[in-house]
């Protein structure tokens, strides 16, 4: 299949150690295709324990990723969906309130997990056709170019993304996947805890039937982005900042954990600093399994796995734009 965006190309030439395109198509960094200029659209649940959402309207505001949605569902730490909108409506709010551009509405998703038939082939699977699933499809329609796809940011479970490709499997050749997810391993990374083990048959799903998947298994202590000692710096009378305040305490200090890893990989060149390919080497078995499938490390695989990142870097860009009052349009 010749892919929209060109990736069998794509794939090839950055296997030679070439580029696609020596001109303005080459990518700003480590991440093959993607970077800060390709749209993006946020997949999470509750917005309380990571920065996700603040990096990727500070970034879009700040010569960083357009983002053109943000998808809004539930997780075994945050089960209710009412709850989780209703606080990233909240921050939306809080954003544009301050001069923020481009923040889009979120958008509700409620999706069951994905069930593996008793055949184990993904075309046989029973798309839930959620509101995020349709809003990746919607998204990919309006905002991916053939040189420059849609980027599906995910920071929870791939339900959502699987989803959308059981209802249009066309979607894998308009978007990439970069997901904050997984842990890793001496040969490559399991795609289980954090975020992978909610929904294994939607990481099978996504891992086989996306060529642009990319996951981030690097974190950072994400505590240092917005250290107590830093908070009398943000500036006064802006209720994003305010926002910041509120939520600083909230921040989830346990390893791993950092769902904005994902945004930062895209948006902030060099901030992933050890990106390699990866073949997705076994699926889940049955309906009891509780991991999606293990990557390994392959010279020829069609994914790719950020195993480093620099989160200083992020924390400096992340401060950066929240310091420079052009990041904030009157």
């Amino acid at each position: 299949m010749l892919f929209a965006f060109g990736l069998p190309l794509v794939w090839v030439a950055l296997g030679c150690s070439e580029t696609f395109d020596a001109g303005s198509n080459h990518p700003h960094g480590q991440l093959p295709l993607v970077d800060e200029r390709n749209p993006i659209l946020l997949v999470n649940d509750s917005e309380a324990e990571n920065w996700q959402g603040e990096y990727a309207m500070l970034l879009a505001n700040g010569g960083g990723p357009k983002l053109v949605g943000i998808v809004v569902g539930t997780s075994p730490n945050a089960p209710d969906v009412q709850r989780n909108i209703t606080d990233w409506r909240t921050l939306v709010a809080a954003a544009r309130a301050s001069g923020l551009r481009g923040i889009p509405d979120p958008a509700e998703s409620v999706g069951d997990l994905l069930k593996r038939p008793a055949s184990g082939a993904i075309r046989e699977t029973s798309p839930n056709h959620s509101g995020g699933a349709n809003a990746i499809l919607a998204a990919a329609a309006s905002y991916s170019l053939p040189y420059r796809p849609l980027v599906v940011v995910t920071g929870g479970r791939l339900t959502d993304v699987a989803d959308a490709y059981l209802i249009d499997p066309t979607v894998a050749e308009r978007v990439v996947v970069v997901s904050s997810l997984g842990r890793l391993t001496d040969s490559g990374a399991t795609m289980g805890n954090p975020n992978g083990e909610m929904d294994p048959w939607a990481d099978v799903i996504v891992a086989t039937g996306f060529p642009g998947y990319i996951q981030v298994s690097a974190f950072y202590d994400q505590t240092g982005d917005v250290p107590t000692s830093r908070l009398s710096e943000l500036p006064a009378g802006n209720p994003f900042a305010e926002w910041i305040v509120a939520k600083q305490s909230k921040i989830w200090s346990l390893p791993p954990a950092a769902d904005q890893v994902a945004v930062a990989a895209v948006g902030i060149p060099g901030f992933a600093s050890d990106v390699r390919r990866v073949s997705a080497v076994a699926q889940v078995d049955g309906g009891a399994a509780t991991t999606g499938p293990d990557l390994a490390h392959d010279p020829n695989g069609r994914s790719w796995l950020v195993r480093q990142v620099a989160g200083p870097q992020a924390a400096k860009r992340f401060w950066d734009l929240l310091l420079d009052p052009k990041t904030f349009k009157p």
